[in-house]
């Protein structure tokens, strides 16, 4: 079996003999797009003859890629991944890839074909309603998806190629970082102080005052809250699935983790154990004890959505600067580096993978302690010449 390659306007293709057609005698070539590099078009002609001398089928087949994803990838995934994970995933493949490489031949599709998505998402890939389009993140986790759904198509022989290893997805270094907005000491306190009459008041208080995530602190339960010891075990999280509520692990093995409270953070969470408390006298058999530190009046969990829903509310009332609710958690992390609390005990708590991804997602507040550190190392050895050894 033989092969070779042919240059058609800026496009390589890889083209392999297949015989004589026994209807017309004539010879059989396949023609399957390389690229825009001769280099990689050699090498796909070489992955193709050894196929073909190995005995292995060439893939031909009308399969599109929008069935195989949906119908022969998607579901396999759906057992091997996080409920959430898998939401994302097929989200983002029916609302992004779909309407556009829906249609095309698994077989013949093309690295530029991923290159025009790519391109067209960044400019007009939103689906709410907006103009603009997806961030270069976004683009590059439908990127990673197709990746390893054509990776898997080739290792099962669905196609010849993983053609994402070619195409070019936007780099995460021309994206611009989202500017982390965060709360003053005042500004959180003088939210908090307004918020002592909600309900949301204690769930607020100790995400400020944790650094919790959003659905860690709706799947905390009284069992992982230590009193005596004056802390708290991190070890799941309430998340929402197409708008469905789930119960899932933590992220991480460093998610899993403990948070130390101080006396005010008990305080407002024994006052709330009272509160609900009063809730299951009053509802009787008709209050849902799930065991949740903060649940809805009858003890049913209380949505994500809705308790962001509820703080975003809360921020447009109090004329303070608007932050979402996960900056509460940039807020509790940034007054702790300012305050010289070590970068590892500030990771720790936030259930980072290591305090050099904090130092990254915090670096606005480094530069600060660099000239503090600075200045503070001078002043130790700026001492008078009296004071120095051997002086006299």
């Amino acid at each position: 079996m033989r092969g070779y390659t042919v240059k058609k306007g800026k496009q390589y293709y890889a083209v392999v003999y297949e015989g004589i057609d026994p209807g017309t005698g004539k010879e059989r070539r396949r023609w399957i797009p390389a690229g825009p590099r001769r280099s990689d078009a050699e090498r796909l002609v070489t992955d193709l003859v050894k196929r073909m001398n190995d005995g292995q089928r060439t893939p031909h087949g009308k399969t599109t890629l929008g069935e195989y994803l949906t119908e022969k990838w998607l579901p396999l995934q759906r057992t091997q991944l996080r409920a959430s994970t898998f939401d994302s995933y097929r989200r983002n493949i029916n609302l992004h890839v779909l309407p556009v490489l829906g249609r095309v031949p698994l077989h013949k599709l093309a690295p530029e074909d991923l290159d025009s998505l790519y391109a067209r998402l960044l400019t007009e890939g939103r689906r709410d309603g907006k103009d603009g389009g997806l961030s270069v993140k976004t683009v590059r986790l439908i990127h990673l998806v197709l990746h390893k759904a054509l990776s898997d198509a080739l290792r099962k022989g669905s196609v010849v190629r993983n053609v994402a290893t070619i195409a070019d997805p936007p780099k995460l270094s021309s994206a611009k970082r989202p500017e982390i907005r965060v709360w003053t000491a005042d500004h959180l306190r003088t939210f908090l102080d307004q918020m002592r009459a909600n309900r949301a008041f204690a769930a607020l208080f100790v995400s400020a005052h944790t650094g919790m995530r959003r659905g860690e602190i709706l799947g905390l339960r009284w069992a992982d809250v230590q009193f005596d010891e004056a802390r708290l075990s991190v070890r799941q999280a309430l998340i929402s699935v197409a708008y469905e509520m789930q119960m899932s692990d933590v992220k991480t093995g460093a998610g899993r983790r403990t948070i130390d409270l101080d006396d005010r953070t008990l305080a407002v969470l024994r006052q709330s154990r009272r509160a609900q408390a009063e809730d299951k006298l009053l509802l009787g058999s008709q209050y849902h004890d799930s065991d949740l530190v903060f649940c809805r009046a009858d003890g049913d969990q209380i949505h994500p959505d809705l308790f962001s829903q509820t703080f975003d509310r809360a921020v447009a009332k109090s004329g303070l600067p608007e932050i979402t609710l996960h900056d509460l958690r940039h807020t509790h992390a940034t007054l702790l580096l300012k305050a010289g609390v070590p970068v590892k005990v500030v990771s720790e708590r936030l259930g980072h993978a290591s305090p050099a991804f904090t130092m990254t997602v915090y670096q606005h507040v480094i530069p600060g302690m660099q000239a503090e550190a600075a200045a503070i190392f001078s002043s130790l050895i700026a001492a008078p010449p009296s004071t120095l050894p051997g002086s006299r």
